[in-house]
């Protein structure tokens, strides 16, 4: 069953129990740094409830029933937990120490937006933390604005993104937490040879679209004259049909059987991914949250 969130006080809750989901739907009020999660924000409940016993990162906790929990829409900064090799990222203990803060000891509610288990066998959610004088923290929108992760979305898991991407974009442009630290910056496409030293990172990349084509079904958008050198954003054939579901993808697109996408040449956009490399700098985009219009085209 799916819920629509919507403005309105709820009760107060007890540290050992949640509100039953007829007590939710009747009167929610979800909340993220004050702001009331978006109606059209939909949600799948979860019936099983219980409270957050250990805090392993900044987007991973551990219920008191036992399951590890997955923060389903972000990526907070990461720590070593134990894999060789591994320098922690900037802010990676602030944002384990954000989520004990808010979640450690308390009720949590469960919500997915889509996949629920993911291959580590963790609980995919949007996770709800109880206030003690009522009412709910959303643990993700709540990370967002403290600039302590970026979003971080799945083409079997965007529910939410637009509210998600908000957050970040607040964070960021008051330049809280990561976004303050140039490992976090947001690079240029242009800047090929730096993007080749982040390869295999998480990244954000911004600049304007040289050209745009479709070859046997997969996108290819350029963002300079020579596409065997320069930065590239790939979308496989199975994933073009997805694009072309949202505006302004589908108008930008022609539908999925377009042969002609120079429509988007010139558009500036914001693109977000890992860094690979075939050729120059490449990143491969799945769904659309990946990719953000930033500007009027040239």
């Amino acid at each position: 069953m799916f819920l629509r969130v919507a403005a309105g006080p709820l009760p107060r809750v007890g540290r050992l129990a949640l509100l039953s989901l007829s007590a939710f739907l009747a009167i929610p009020c979800i909340h993220g740094g004050g702001a009331v999660l978006a109606a059209e924000c939909l949600l799948e409940e979860d019936k099983a409830t219980s409270v957050v016993a250990k805090v392993i990162d900044g987007d991973t906790l551990v219920l008191e029933d036992g399951r590890e929990v997955r923060l389903t829409g972000i990526q907070a900064p990461k720590l070593p937990l134990g894999r060789p090799n591994f320098d922690t990222w900037p802010l990676a203990g602030e944002a384990r120490d954000a989520v004990a803060g808010i979640a450690l000891g308390k009720p949590v509610m469960l919500r997915f937006g889509g996949a629920r288990i993911d291959r580590h066998m963790r609980v995919l959610a949007q996770v709800f933390v109880a206030r003690d004088e009522g009412g709910f923290d959303w643990l993700q929108k709540e990370m967002l604005e403290r600039g302590l992760a970026r979003v971080y979305t799945f083409s079997d898991n965007r529910a939410c993104s637009r509210e998600l991407l908000e957050a970040e974009r607040a964070a960021r442009g008051e330049g809280r937490g990561i976004w303050a630290d140039p490992f976090y910056g947001i690079h240029d496409a242009a800047d090929v040879a730096g993007l080749l030293e982040r390869v295999g990172r998480f990244e954000l990349v911004e600049g304007r679209v040289a050209s745009a084509a479709l070859v046997r079904g997969k996108l290819y958008l350029n963002f300079g004259d020579d596409y065997r050198k320069d930065f590239t954003v790939t979308v496989q054939e199975r994933d073009v049909k997805l694009f072309g579901r949202d505006e302004p993808w589908g108008s930008l697109l022609g539908g999925t059987e377009a042969t002609d996408v120079s429509a988007l040449a010139g558009r500036h956009v914001r693109v977000r991914g890992w860094l690979d490399r075939y050729n120059g700098p490449e990143m491969e985009a799945t769904h659309p949250e990946q990719i953000e219009f930033t500007g009027d085209a040239d």
